[in-house]
């Protein structure tokens, strides 16, 4: 596996890589692996001749410069991770690397961005958009993989490939989930034991409201009954739960059951540190 720091050396390989004919696959992470990201980068490996993986954690989608501080950042143990995985290069570059100069390019993704991330982490998918844009342009991959766990996410990649013409085509793997259904996050490094004890309590709501969902309950009961599941745990601080069209990722009608495919995603703060999940309810 090669280590490449430099933008102009990864463009340098994957021009050889394309120039031989190659299938590129692209794994874009921010470090501190788990087996979420690496079920990413084994997929990627089936699937084309070489495989990059990235590692950056990205200033520009952090409207929290405390959460930006905290996140974790295991460059070595990542490395380690990733050998045997079937990772051609991993491209790791600092962030005058990434932004010699602040960019002034700003998206709006319209109504996909005003709700849940998008509402509550202003800017979050201006700097999501950018940074992707910038390792698709560098890059050049055939294939992108990205997981369910960042579902609104995974939109603004899909209408930013769409939108301009990235030939690429987009991969997207399940959550992977820890025995007790928390969902793997490089985040979760940071919970206590105590915290990390109340967590698999927030997919343990996700599947109550999936149960309801598929009970035809309506919405707003839906919303009410996992939403007081959630405030039996004080400990547990809820900043959304939504119920959402799980293709356009806008609010269900709450006086009648849900018709169609429905996303359930929720995010909370448990022992200062902000957790997302979601599940889709096919319908």
């Amino acid at each position: 596996m090669e280590i490449l720091q430099t933008a102009a050396g990864l463009q340098d390989r994957t021009e050889l890589w394309r120039r031989a004919g190659l299938r590129i696959g692209l794994v874009p992470t921010m470090g501190a692996l788990h087996q979420g990201h690496l079920q990413l980068v084994r997929a990627a490996a089936q699937q084309n001749d070489v495989v990059v993986v990235s590692l950056f954690v990205n200033p520009t989608q952090f409207n929290n410069p405390e959460d930006f501080r905290l996140y974790p950042r295991l460059p070595e143990a990542d490395a380690r991770l990733l050998a045997g995985t079937g990772c051609t290069a991993l491209f790791a570059p600092s962030v005058e690397e990434m932004y010699p100069q602040p960019t002034l390019l700003r998206f709006d993704f319209g109504t996909l961005e005003r709700v849940m991330e998008g509402a509550h982490r202003p800017g979050h998918f201006n700097g999501v958009a950018t940074v992707v844009s910038k390792l698709f342009h560098l890059s050049r991959p055939h294939r992108a993989y990205f997981g369910q766990k960042d579902l609104q996410q995974v939109a603004v990649v899909r209408q930013l490939v769409q939108d301009l013409s990235f030939n690429l085509e987009l991969v997207v793997f399940p959550t992977v989930r820890e025995k007790d259904g928390l969902a793997m996050s490089s985040r979760n490094r940071r919970l206590s034991l105590e915290a990390r004890a109340v967590a698999p309590h927030l997919y343990q709501a996700l599947t109550l409201a999936r149960t309801l969902i598929e009970q035809e309950q309506t919405v707003a009961e839906v919303q009410r009954q996992t939403t007081e599941f959630l405030q039996q745990q004080p400990a547990i601080e809820l900043e959304y739960f939504d119920i959402s069209d799980a293709r356009t990722l806008q609010p269900l009608a709450t006086e009648q059951p849900a018709a169609g495919p429905v996303a359930l995603c929720l995010a909370a703060w448990l022992g200062g540190v902000r957790l997302i999940d979601n599940v889709v309810v096919e319908r």
